[in-house]
């Protein structure tokens, strides 16, 4: 049990960082999501704080989105909180949860049941996020048939393919292009029945029907809706009487006109343990794939998102960073910056590339493709047709000297290693004068186009 003074210190933090929330992310998004949530236990020994939602759903759609930003709050109001654990609270978990696997069997954990509700042109009840638009989705040469396709399905006129499977790899966009879906429809068709749940969703809905012998109504109200959007399909797979009434409820809502979007990381050919027929029905519409976004979408977005945040000035060269280096999904480098202007607003830092790299060492590591510096001097000196000697000698002849600091600077951008390290592979050369020269070649991009032009074409030659 915790203490009733350290009770009352954690919910005086609590409230601190609640209210900051509000702020950042808007009333509507905190009175949905962080405003139901309740302190739970911290544990000194492992420094984990627990927070609790109501609903499994909640739990994982706050873990999934805010637990980095909610981490972060807490590590800096409280030195001692080292990790934040989101989950559903312990008195809430009645119902079980169905295992995918090849038994499937069922086992304790999915939180209270939430009852199929349809989502109303106001979206007062549609569970949809209301950021994930389409005014808020990024479009590119990576995703412009899946969002062309996208805003077919949810105009007024019958769409000339059904259902539409959105395809493309985690982190992606395939569930923004759902909600986005899901808002644009019910705009357009006022009082239109809209559904969006995932398919592990389905799949409890499936089994609470089942045992409480509620079938007759379970198929009914799925059947009601004017759009059904089922997000993550690669998992209705190993239980054949789910993937029976979804084929059910596929050919229900063809038959009846309405409309069927599904979004899954892999093409329908390659779900495992789905059965042919639905692996038929899945494909009988359009299936529209998102590639992973290229480093001009990722500039996109991040300018895009840079919006939100009024007077936070992030410096061209940290834009520039983060959208080279996390480079695996979309959800990733949103959150990377999402992560770096809240600590820098939070403890009152200015952005810079080296609060960058400090501030996001995971996931930089993860996304970096491991570029040596021996790598970047051979390719700097092929660019410039300089000697690789030149690297690390004592020369100061302009035209020697210019490559050396561009590829100085390369390395610092695109290699983990520090200010010392890169000068012991410049001639042993001291850190300030590395430091010199990111600093000059960072200033030269935005006042030179030709020195812009050489390390963009730099960049993609060590890149690709």
């Amino acid at each position: 049990m915790i203490e009733d003074q350290e009770a009352l210190d954690l919910a005086a933090d609590w409230a601190d960082i609640s209210q900051g929330l509000k702020k950042d992310l808007g009333p509507q998004l905190h009175a949905q999501w962080i405003k139901p949530i309740q302190l739970g236990s911290f544990c000194k020994e492992t420094g984990t704080l627990d927070l609790f939602l109501p609903t499994e759903f909640s739990a994982n759609w706050v873990a999934d989105r805010f637990a980095d930003r909610l981490s972060l709050a807490w590590k800096i109001a409280r030195s001692e909180v080292r990790q934040v654990r989101v989950t559903v609270h312990p008195r809430r978990r009645s119902l079980p949860e169905l295992r995918i696997g090849a038994e499937a069997a069922i086992q304790p954990r999915i939180a209270a049941h939430q009852a199929m509700s349809p989502v109303m042109a106001d979206g007062a009840l549609s569970g949809l996020d209301p950021s994930l638009t389409f005014a808020e989705f990024v479009p590119g040469t990576a995703n412009v048939l899946a969002v062309n396709a996208a805003q077919r399905m949810a105009a007024i006129e019958t769409p000339q393919f059904s259902p539409l499977y959105l395809k493309g790899s985690t982190g992606q966009g395939k569930t923004h292009l759902l909600h986005a879906i899901g808002h644009a429809f019910a705009a357009n068709k006022p009082g239109a029945r809209i559904f969006y749940c995932s398919a592990e969703r389905f799949m409890i809905e499936f089994v609470q029907a089942m045992r409480s012998n509620e079938m007759i109504e379970f198929k009914s109200r799925l059947r009601g809706f004017d759009m059904l959007l089922v997000d993550d399909i690669q998992f209705i797979i190993g239980k054949s009487s789910t993937q029976e009434e979804f084929l059910h409820t596929i050919d229900a809502l063809m038959s009846a006109g309405k409309r069927l979007v599904v979004a899954a990381d892999r093409a329908p050919q390659a779900l495992d343990g789905v059965e042919q027929r639905l692996l038929s029905r899945l494909s009988m519409g359009l299936v529209a794939d998102i590639q992973p976004a290229d480093i001009e979408l990722r500039r996109k977005i991040l300018e895009h998102r840079l919006a939100r945040f009024g007077n936070t000035q992030v410096p061209s060269d940290v834009v520039e960073f983060l959208g080279r280096t996390i480079n695996r999904n979309v959800r990733e480098l949103v959150g990377g910056l999402n992560k770096l202007i809240a600590y820098a607003q939070l403890t009152g830092q200015p952005v810079s590339l080296q609060l960058a790299e400090e501030q996001l060492t995971d996931i930089l590591s993860a996304n970096r493709r491991r570029i040596t510096i021996d790598e970047i001097q051979r390719t700097v000196c092929q660019f410039y047709r300089v000697d690789r000697t030149e690297m690390a000698s004592k020369r100061r002849a302009r035209a020697v000297v210019r490559p050396r600091q561009v590829a100085m600077y390369l390395a610092k951008v695109l290699t983990p290693r520090s200010y010392p390290e890169i000068g012991r592979k410049f001639g042993g050369r001291d850190h300030s004068t590395v430091i010199h020269a990111v600093r000059l070649i960072e200033d030269l991009r935005t006042r030179d186009a030709d020195m812009d032009g050489d390390v963009r074409s730099l960049l993609r030659q060590l890149e690709d």
